[in-house]
């Protein structure tokens, strides 16, 4: 249990510390970001497949098309995601994406009631009205839907629930992910050489360069690591865990690049997270109940 915390603590710490990556990478056109780190996630990927020999799984995922019609929709839902966060880091709102990751655990527990069919306890409904009452007062405070955190929630929501009834593995799922939206972008980046706009080939600055390529390891490893604490720790445990990412975010956004944070925001947030709490606590008293 002990190397599963640690597993998952470094992928939340790794999560964390993106708004530093995308920030130094900040020349660089979003979508052509979101580009970069499709192509350098599947050729990271690759190496990793073949280092353990694992290819078996993909000619009989080929012939089921249900579940390539399930991993297309959970592409298209995950690069939706990475866009959104990628525009957000980089346009100075990185607050506002961490709330998305902040709200994200309740959109994922009203999701499994209206989709799954899971029974809310009264708890998690408090809570989740609650986190609802925190949107509202963000809303009427901004005078708009503070949409950046809803759609990052509720992109990364569908696609957890996507992943959720997937056939497949962390490993061999975000593989076949990046596979099918590899042509896309390898396409798109084709087009920005031949209209001399590939950063990537124009920056002159190589440091450019080696953060793009990076991409590939600095997207695919957290994942993994995700994965291998999962199996080792209890959900409650990994539940904890995961508000070290949005926490780190908010923390950076306004210390290291002084986002804006004014009284009223905060009071939205402070709601949002006594909801988080709210919905801890009474996860963590329905289980020492149940033992």
């Amino acid at each position: 249990m002990n190397t599963g915390i640690l597993f998952a603590t470094l992928s939340f710490f790794c999560w964390g510390m993106f708004p530093l990556y995308f920030h130094a990478i900040g020349e660089v056109p979003p979508m052509e970001i979101l580009a970069h780190r499709m192509l350098w996630s599947l050729l990271f990927l690759a190496i990793v497949l073949s280092v353990r020999q694992q290819w078996g799984w993909l000619p009989k995922v080929l012939r089921q098309p249900r579940v390539l019609a399930s991993f297309i929709a959970s592409a298209i839902l995950l690069s939706a995601n990475w866009f959104v966060y990628i525009w957000a880091v980089n346009n100075g709102h990185i607050i506002d994406a961490s709330l998305g990751y902040f709200i994200n655990p309740l959109i994922n527990v009203l999701l499994g009631q209206l989709v799954l069919k899971e029974q809310l306890r009264r708890g998690q409904w408090l809570a989740i009205g609650v986190a609802a009452t925190g949107v509202i007062w963000l809303t009427w405070q901004a005078g708009q839907l503070p949409w950046i955190a809803l759609i990052l929630g509720i992109t990364f929501g569908a696609y957890g629930l996507l992943r959720k009834t997937a056939a497949l593995a962390a490993l061999e799922g975000l593989s076949l992910e990046t596979m099918l939206l590899f042509p896309a972008a390898l396409i798109y980046v084709l087009w920005l050489t031949s209209q001399g706009a590939n950063t990537f080939l124009n920056t002159p600055a190589d440091s450019t360069r080696w953060l793009l390529a990076a991409a590939g390891p600095i997207t695919a490893i957290p994942l993994l690591l995700f994965a291998a604490g999962a199996r080792r720790i209890p959900m409650a445990v990994l539940g904890l865990l995961q508000y070290l990412s949005p926490s780190m975010q908010a923390l950076l956004g306004v210390w290291v690049f002084h986002e804006a944070f004014p009284q009223p925001r905060l009071i939205g947030f402070l709601i949002i997270w006594s909801a988080l709490l709210l919905y801890v606590a009474e996860g963590l008293w329905q289980s020492k109940r149940a033992k």
